[in-house]
């Protein structure tokens, strides 16, 4: 996996959802977080994996809908960030942080409703690997998004700490196929790449956004998409 040392220190886990969640950060994070709630619809009483849970928005989210989530993450001090958020919630006895390699799940064939990553496949060095190991704990469900190749991601991505690695679409079609999926449904979002919405305020970002997303809905939005969506079953 890309910047493994950066990614686990302590300082990173501290400063990572201010630093990519405020300001007009706040876009991506309700965008994200309504693509979940989207793709694997009610969830309580479902049996739910978060692979590179991180500090736990997703993971708490789901938890306090009901769902039956495990989050799992390589990072000790993002696991840390993740349980003190769910005791704020109020749910951290209704979801379980666990330390784990993502290329060797420690679950067995079948376990899960949904599997789900997001923010980790542009760090995978193998993602057919991952991608099968997430098929094979999952009954159902497999989501998933990546950073698009042709976009606007690729023309700072040189400049991020861990760098991304950018798909073409026929490219995730192949990794669902060989991880013997089906593609059930994808979407495509965000022509302005996340970085720009990071570093500028709420007062920009917005009619940004609004910009952005009248592209996107536009003949020419899903092939000037940097972020992409997938929906996949096993």
């Amino acid at each position: 996996m890309k910047g493994q040392e950066w990614y686990q220190a302590t300082e990173v886990a501290e400063e990572y959802d201010e630093k990519r969640f405020s300001r007009g950060g706040r876009l991506i994070d309700r965008r994200e977080k309504q693509a979940v709630l989207d793709a694997i619809g009610p969830v309580e009483d479902k049996r739910v994996l978060e692979i590179a849970c991180g500090t736990g928005r997703f993971t708490v989210m789901l938890a306090e809908r009901g769902a039956d989530i495990t989050g799992l993450d390589i990072s000790g001090p993002m696991l840390r960030e993740g349980r003190e958020k769910a005791r704020h919630a109020g749910v951290d006895d209704h979801l379980e942080f666990m330390r784990g390699d993502a290329a060797r799940l420690p679950f067995p064939d079948d376990h899960f409703d949904t599997v789900f990553a997001m923010r980790f496949f542009h760090l995978a060095d193998t993602p057919a690997k991952f991608l099968t190991e997430m098929a094979r704990v999952s009954k159902n469900q497999v989501f998933f998004d990546t950073f698009n190749r042709f976009s606007t991601r690729s023309l700072y991505n040189w400049l991020l700490p861990m760098g991304s690695r950018l798909y073409g679409a026929s490219e995730v079609e192949d990794l669902v196929a060989t991880a013997g999926l089906e593609l059930a449904d994808a979407e495509h979002d965000f022509v302005v790449p996340y970085g720009f919405y990071r570093k500028v305020p709420d007062w920009v970002a917005g009619p940004f956004r609004r910009a952005d997303t009248a592209i996107g809905g536009s003949p020419v939005g899903d092939a000037l998409a940097s972020v992409s969506y997938w929906d996949a079953r096993v």
